[in-house]
């Protein structure tokens, strides 16, 4: 299997990187600058500039874009589009690391964690902008995409346990109550989607088992 892991110099995308190396994956490393990264073969160019030349011949394109500044947060939108642009058509598919705020909180998918009285203002905007996004890659019935979020606690630093839940559309807790992932085993997680491919089309999410 041949990986490309698109702005892979990112805490997430070194970690997917990483996992999908130690799996014995072929992986390139798609960064502006210096690679920072594990990979051996980079692509050093801005995500803004790739052709669908540069991601020919990849079975899959993991896209872990992240922007946190109010005037790059619409960018979550028209960087998604433009890799679903170049990838059209194609047999790749496209593996988005998503957020939590989008996810839902009743049956009836009316209600998102963005939504909720506690959750923290300061993170609104990028929940709003990355939910966003998402609303517009459903859409996108030319692109064979998965899009996943991670728990509600999303941990950078955490531990890799080697273990994880997988869900759906909606928040999900483990056994203890709780709605945590550690970026290392979303990494895994993500792998093993990329591995299998179980979920074309689809929203996903993960949390700590």
């Amino acid at each position: 299997m041949k990986m490309a892991v698109v702005c892979a110099n990112g805490k997430a995308g070194q970690l997917v990187v990483k996992e999908a190396l130690g799996q014995g994956i072929d992986v390139t490393a798609v960064v502006r600058g210096e690679n920072r990264t594990a990979a051996k073969q980079a692509i050093v160019k801005d995500l803004f500039d790739l052709t669908a030349a540069d991601l020919k011949g990849f079975d899959v394109v993991v896209d872990a874009f992240g922007a946190w500044t109010e005037d790059t947060l619409p960018l979550h939108s028209t960087s998604l589009k433009h890799l679903c642009d170049i990838l059209s058509g194609s047999d790749t598919r496209l593996l988005v690391v998503g957020g939590a705020g989008s996810l839902y909180v009743n049956p009836e998918h009316t209600a998102q964690v963005m939504d909720g009285p506690d959750f923290p203002d300061a993170f609104k905007p990028l929940a709003a902008n990355m939910g966003k996004a998402l609303s517009e890659l459903r859409q996108r019935g030319d692109v064979k995409w998965t899009y996943l979020s991670p728990a509600a606690d999303f941990q950078a630093d955490g531990e890799r346990t080697g273990k994880y839940l997988l869900g759906g559309e909606e928040l999900t807790v483990n056994g203890r109550g709780e709605s945590v992932i550690s970026y290392a085993d979303y990494a895994i997680a993500m792998v093993d989607e990329a591995v299998q491919g179980n979920h074309i089309r689809q929203r996903i999410s993960v949390v700590r088992a």
